[in-house]
């Protein structure tokens, strides 16, 4: 075939199985994403892999430079009230940069559309295809409603309450109708959609072949992962606007991304696909048959290379624990270099301690011992060597990238599962940043619990610890014995 291709969004729930369907079907595949490193980790063979940011025209004049077919799979839900307005303004620039570069065809994901007055969110996703078409670009627009899939919104939503609420007072929206479509039947549209020349200019839906309750898509759901099957007590006054705090409450999927999608919940989203079956024939999965694909997709996942949101080998295999998780990044520079930094990381735990507030460490450890676990007991193998696999104290060191990136998966007793993530970046000879993430993928309402219990205690030490690494790099001139006097220092840091 050696049609070129891009994707924009390829690091995305639905990118990432897209790129690899394309590379199967024989396309010459390039992926872009805001971060490259993402990308990489997924250990793809054979296909080019770019940064590109929708904000950043000259990135995607660069990612769309010699393509053929250009697959726009981004959208702003995440990202708070100004969603549709980052929407519209990454359709423009993109939509620009296609023009501009000669590109034959985009194939854009949208979203189904009810026949009524639409949701924001929804309002979005179709605005964006009339942007994408205004540049004069041929556009082949598929639009499907609930992704059945790791990561989909609305399947995460159906998924944690499904596992962690036998009982749910719910909103009216449960008794709307939609027409679910297996991830996988949805990447296979979009591959052969993409070259189809009756494909070319035109809108179609797309969705699997039945059309079911969300009532019923949580019930299935449940029979499907051998749980109990809800009690679902529908409340007619719960409004959409109450609905998304109630979701933001006993579910981990973040508000930003919870709110704009229970807007569009209100709606029956049916698909008016014949077209596209007409076009596309092939044997699409039940909604039985597609959450049963899922679920075995994620139990065949392997340990990536650094921590990604979902990643079921960093949740411990374990579907209970939630695909979202909860807790933040930050960033701090330091005018130490990158090597001075990594050194004084992968010294972190054992008598070494923790750089800030050792004493709350010790404690944590300590009430682990209590409920049965390692505490900090373990210390670690090598006070400065680090390697996959080592324990250290109540962490395992789950992937490491030399001098870059640092993941510890924690091996204490708790509700859910907690990952911490350090990257190394060198920004000149003397400087550097400094990235923590600190991520915790709650177990149902314990688990929510929990998080909410040590949510201040977090966001101190996850704020201060990165800042006193930092420190001690900026001030180490290599003398033999620095350590000695930073170990019995950092004991002692409030």
């Amino acid at each position: 075939m050696n049609q070129r291709t891009a994707v924009l969004g390829a690091s995305g729930y639905v990118g990432s199985h897209l790129v690899p369907a394309l590379t199967s079907a024989g396309f010459n595949v390039r992926a872009a994403a805001r971060r490259v490193d993402v990308l990489r980790s997924r250990g793809w063979k054979g296909i080019e892999m770019v940064a590109a940011d929708a904000f950043d025209p000259e990135s995607l004049r660069a990612a769309l430079r010699g393509v053929d077919i250009a697959f726009y799979l981004v959208h702003s839900m995440g990202s708070g009230n100004e969603f549709a307005q980052l929407d519209r303004e990454a359709a423009a620039n993109f939509a620009r940069a296609a023009a501009e570069e000669h590109i034959k065809r985009i194939v854009y994901l949208g979203g189904l559309q009810p026949g009524e007055p639409v949701s924001e969110h929804l309002a979005s996703r179709r605005e964006t295809g009339l942007i994408l078409r205004a540049s004069g670009v041929p556009v082949t627009e598929v639009r499907a409603g609930i992704v059945v899939g790791p990561g989909s919104a609305a399947f995460e939503v159906i998924r944690d309450l499904t596992y962690h609420l036998p009982v749910m007072v719910t909103p009216r929206w449960v008794r709307s109708r939609t027409q679910p479509i297996a991830l996988s039947d949805l990447v296979a549209y979009l591959v052969r959609l993409s070259t189809l020349p009756e494909a070319e200019g035109r809108t179609l839906d797309v969705g699997g072949p039945e059309v079911i309750s969300y009532g019923d898509l949580m019930r299935q759901f449940a029979e499907v992962a051998g749980k109990r099957v809800p009690k679902l007590i529908a409340v007619p006054i719960l409004t959409p606007r109450l609905s998304s705090y109630w979701l933001d409450l006993v579910t981990s999927v973040p508000a930003s991304i919870a709110r704009p999608l229970v807007e569009g919940l209100r709606h029956d989203l049916i698909a008016n696909d014949a077209a596209a079956r007409a076009m596309a024939p092939m044997e699409l999965r039940s909604y039985r048959q597609a959450v049963t694909e899922a679920l075995e997709t994620e139990r065949q996942e392997v340990l990536a290379a650094r921590w990604a949101e979902g990643s079921l080998a960093f949740r411990g295999y374990n579907p209970e624990v939630s695909y979202y998780s909860k807790g933040a990044t930050t960033r701090f520079r330091a005018e130490a270099p990158a090597e001075a930094v990594w050194d004084v990381l992968c010294r972190i735990g054992g008598k070494n301690g923790y750089f800030f507030a050792n004493r709350l460490w010790q404690l944590r450890g300590a009430m682990d011992r209590l409920i049965g676990g390692v505490g900090l007991r373990r210390g670690r193998r090598h006070a400065a060597d680090i390697r996959v696999g080592d324990a250290i104290d109540f962490w395992r060191v789950a992937a490491i990238e030399p001098g870059r990136r640092l993941t510890l998966v924690a091996e204490m007793k708790l509700p859910g599962i907690a990952v911490l993530e350090f990257e190394v970046i060198s920004s000149g000879e003397s400087t550097s940043e400094l990235i923590t993430t600190a991520r915790f993928h709650p177990a149902g309402m314990p688990g929510l619990l929990y998080w909410y219990l040590v949510l201040p205690f977090h966001g101190l030490i996850f704020d201060r610890m990165p800042q006193s690494i930092i420190r001690i790099a900026e001030r180490a001139s290599s003398p033999p014995n620095m350590w000695a006097g930073i170990t019995g220092s950092s004991q002692n840091e409030a």
